[in-house]
């Protein structure tokens, strides 16, 4: 872990409840699933469009999530199935929104790029790149004007902190002091481009010093460390305004579907996924004497069987109608 502008780690001192640990790993295991599961939905010719899946990152949006409470905001990236199971999002509807069915989150007309649900203080996952940042800095605007006691967390990737609205968003909302924590998952490549040709700096997290605020690199694949390090930066950013926290993972699948990842290694996909987070924290929950190798597999069938119920209900879920085409659109 590296920190920046003098950020101290005291991640150590925080505890967590026996429940919480096992609920992290619940969540992680999910998402593998989901995501596992969509793909082969894909393959099957059952999903329309494309799919950006987040399999190798799960700790980083259940590590950020499970830090939050249900009023806290936040704005998903298109690879943010991890982010939405974190935030406790509906998995029957994401898989429903994902084979484009009437019960999905946005009735099958968005897919899983464009899910939203405000009842968990989701705000909505956003397919275009970078699209979620000044989201965040408008809703903390918000909370900030209406003396909310929260905050909002704007997911983005690597390839997002080279764009306009990244820095733009950091300034503003470091000049308004606003209670946002950017989240930056760097798996280090943009598309098909890694972050050696698209920057020339190691560390994402030292642009916060360029605003004024505070940077924090972590490694995105150790779950239990975001998860304290989050509830620390949650109550940093109350009282001090925004910060950048940057989380250092690898994405095993392609950008998305139609992606032959013709730019990287078969080597270099296989040294990350030999730093599974799913088994490091697996192991970590047994070595600490948190969890049998029993109980984990329990919470493995019941991942499982949360996706099979998941699919079944899409399944069997309504074709949207041709009639509501235009409801839910609106023009002012």
């Amino acid at each position: 872990m590296k920190n920046t502008k003098g950020i101290t780690s005291h991640a150590k001192s925080v505890k967590i409840t026996k429940e919480k640990y096992l609920d992290m790993y619940l969540k992680m295991v999910q998402t593998r699933k989901f995501e596992e599961k969509a793909a082969r939905l894909f393959v099957e010719g059952k999903v329309h469009g494309t799919a950006h899946f987040c399999i190798g990152e799960e700790a980083t949006g259940i590590g950020v999530c499970s830090a939050l409470e249900n009023e806290d905001y936040i704005l998903q990236t298109h690879r943010g199935h991890n982010q939405g199971i974190g935030k406790n999002m509906d998995i029957n509807k994401m898989m429903a929104e994902f084979l484009g069915k009437e019960t999905g989150y946005c009735k099958g007309k968005g897919g899983c790029m464009h899910i939203a649900d405000f009842s968990v203080g989701s705000l909505g996952a956003n397919g275009i790149v970078g699209g979620g940042i000044p989201l965040a800095v408008g809703a903390g605007l918000s909370q900030k004007y209406l003396k909310k006691d929260n905050i909002t967390v704007g997911f983005f990737g690597d390839g997002a902190s080279n764009e306009g609205t990244f820095h733009e968003a950091l300034n503003l909302a470091s000049v308004w002091k606003l209670p946002v924590l950017f989240v930056c998952t760097n798996n280090y490549y943009g598309m098909s481009t890694h972050v050696s040709k698209s920057m020339n700096i190691d560390d994402i997290s030292v642009r916060a010093s360029s605003y004024g605020i505070k940077g924090l690199a972590l490694d995105g694949n150790d779950v239990v460390n975001i998860y304290k390090e989050t509830l620390k930066a949650k109550e940093y950013v109350k009282e001090n305004g925004p910060m950048l926290m940057v989380l250092n993972t690898y994405r095993w699948f392609g950008h998305s579907k139609s992606d032959p990842q013709a730019y990287r290694s078969k080597e270099e996909v296989k040294e990350w996924k030999e730093k599974c987070p799913i088994k490091r924290y697996s192991e970590f929950l047994i070595k600490e004497g948190l969890a049998s190798k029993d109980d984990l597999e329990a919470l493995d069938k019941q991942a499982e069987q949360d996706i099979i119920n998941a699919v079944e209900f899409a399944e069997n879920s309504p074709e949207p109608k041709i009639e509501n085409i235009f409801d839910d659109v609106y023009a002012d």
